[in-house]
């Protein structure tokens, strides 16, 4: 950009509510503990792809927002007075994923973000504000296609795992599928990039990351990536779905040292979820990823750190206390928080796994949705999550269809869903039904089902399905350490005494606590431990449960070691 009269100066509306403007009591809150600045046209704040670690809200003048600054700009938002720039990379400790830059001279308030955080907690509604803004605007920039740029073939398994990685882990992006984008050859020429060395990652318009693995991707876009330290924390939480946050957060805010390993995305199955209707205290429901999200942040402010992505592959007791094996690297926790979670179950029928990514989904979110265009999907499964994810998709295509195994929705869905899934006009709902084969190509066409008490076979003109078919246990890394079901569950408290190894236990004059494993200081919570209700409000208040039990051990193991 050469000179300001290159961008629009006129502000941009805010149409979505995810543009407050601050009042001035708020603003004064900020100035406590803030710099005034004068600023002038051409000024750059903070640029796409680097940290920023300051939170400026615009006193007087102009600041665009600007993708591809000085390559292929495009200008995203033009703020005036009383606005504040950024969003939630800014509170997460990412990179920018845009520049802003000032187009008319003015004045600025420049508050570092250590000082934002206190304020978000000692001023809950400003937060509240400031939070819920920085969410939406997340949700915004993801539902545009805006952000770094994964360019690749559909079919490459690492483009898909690339998709996969940037979508679970709410992260603006941009796919430019190499066979359907008629500009992706031309890009990757000005790039110097041959077609073999796709997938690649494009970021700030020019850095290329040729087929980064998760991990890379992660660091190079300033994720919550570090690497555990080498101290003994008190509490290691292994998991960032609802349980194992809500344990990181409580764990955390009670003076625990507190770190969480996750393997892909937190938030985990949740954050998959489009809204979530019966969660206490959010009666007009709450998506899964701002939820998560939310309890992110929180826990971040409390002082947990969270390491993303960071695959568990072994659990052992070494003195007194246990060491986790990553990929890389170890960990090390006093007490430990099993919330691992599962995953949904993968339909195995012909044609489906070539097109997982290619209009077969295992989750409904923003992401999913913009790929759908315009064109009927089907849903696959009898419970909540079939149902929200079939409400979530009427906003975005003209029909649903609703396949159902068994009779009816009303044995494994909650009645507030039954009752709005038969009352919407868009959706038809298919019991006794079941897929028996998917056909595309490039894409799902056509899915082929069959009735199963009548055994009529007809084709569906879908093209997408979504299916949430129910979850097996990630506890295959714990195989050989911790006792666990028929299912493969964690087994816990009474469950777990007839499968505890007496040398465990010798030393304890008890038996394993509520959330206790047959490993003493080993816990586990949500949808991971053996009977457990696969809820996110249940989930939430065991992760909250077992810091109470972690404070009773962490005593026990202080008398046994004075």
């Amino acid at each position: 950009m050469g000179s300001s009269d290159t961008v629009p100066t006129n502000e941009t509306p805010d149409a979505h509510g995810a543009y407050p403007r601050l009042s001035d009591q708020q603003i004064e809150i900020l100035a406590e503990c803030g710099e005034r600045r004068q600023v002038r046209s051409g000024e750059v704040l903070f640029r796409e792809g680097h940290p920023c670690s300051q939170f400026f809200v615009v006193l007087s003048g102009k600041v665009a927002i600007i993708e591809g600054y000085e390559v292929d700009e495009h200008v995203l938002r033009v703020h005036g007075p009383r606005r504040f720039l950024g969003e939630l990379a800014l509170l997460e400790g990412q990179n920018a994923f845009f520049t802003a830059v000032v187009v008319e001279d003015g004045e600025v308030l420049v508050v570092e973000v250590s000082e934002l955080r206190g304020i978000l907690a000692r001023e809950p509604s400003l937060g509240d504000l400031i939070l819920r803004a920085y969410l939406l605007r997340r949700s915004e920039l993801v539902g545009q296609g805006t952000g770094f740029r994964i360019i690749g073939s559909g079919f490459s398994p690492d483009t898909r795992r690339l998709l996969e990685f940037a979508a679970r882990n709410r992260l603006p992006h941009r796919w430019i599928d190499l066979e359907r984008d008629r500009n992706a050859e031309a890009l990757l020429k000005r790039l110097g990039v041959p077609t073999s060395d796709t997938p690649i990652v494009v970021l700030n318009s020019i850095q290329v990351l040729r087929n980064p693995d998760n991990a890379q991707l992660a660091r190079a876009i300033g994720m919550r990536s570090a690497v555990p330290n080498s101290r003994v924390c008190d509490l290691l939480v292994i998991g960032a779905g609802p349980a194992g946050l809500a344990a990181a957060v409580y764990g955390a805010s009670e003076g625990l040292s507190t770190g969480v390993l996750e393997e892909v995305a937190t938030g985990g199955q949740a954050a998959t979820s489009s809204r979530i209707e019966n969660y206490l205290g959010f009666p007009t429901g709450v998506s899964g990823a701002e939820l998560a999200e939310r309890a992110v942040v929180q826990a971040a402010r409390f002082g947990a750190g969270i390491t993303v992505p960071a695959r568990a592959m072994a659990l052992e007791r070494k003195d007194d206390h246990y060491v986790v094996s990553l990929d890389e690297d170890s960990a090390r926790g006093r007490t430990i928080v099993l919330a691992t979670g599962a995953r949904y179950r993968r339909l195995n029928v012909p044609g489906i796994t070539e097109l997982e990514g290619l209009g077969v989904y295992y989750a409904a979110t923003v992401v999913e949705a913009r790929r759908c265009r315009a064109d009927p999907v089907a849903v696959v499964g009898g419970g909540n999550s079939a149902g929200q994810a079939a409400l979530f998709l009427t906003r975005q295509v003209p029909r649903v269809y609703l396949l159902v195994r068994g009779d009816d929705l009303s044995a494994n869905m909650s009645r507030y869903l039954v009752d709005r899934i038969e009352q919407h006009p868009g959706i038809e709902v298919l019991p006794r039904t079941e897929v028996r084969e998917v056909t595309g190509t490039r894409s799902v066409e056509s899915v082929t089902v069959e009735n199963n008490h009548t055994g009529d076979v007809h084709r569906l003109p879908v093209h997408a399905l979504f299916i949430f078919i129910g979850a097996v246990p990630c506890t295959r890394w714990l195989e050989d350490t911790v006792a666990l079901d028929s299912h493969g569950f964690v087994s816990t408290g009474q469950e777990t005494i007839a499968n505890a190894h007496e040398n465990e236990w010798n030393y304890l004059d008890r038996t394993p606590m509520a959330l206790e494993t047959n490993r003493p200081g080993v816990f586990a919570v949500g949808d991971v431990r053996s009977g457990s209700i696969k809820r996110v409000a249940s989930a939430i208040g065991e992760g909250a449960m077992a810091v109470r039990l972690i404070h009773e051990r962490l005593r026990e193991v202080g008398a046994a070691n004075s």
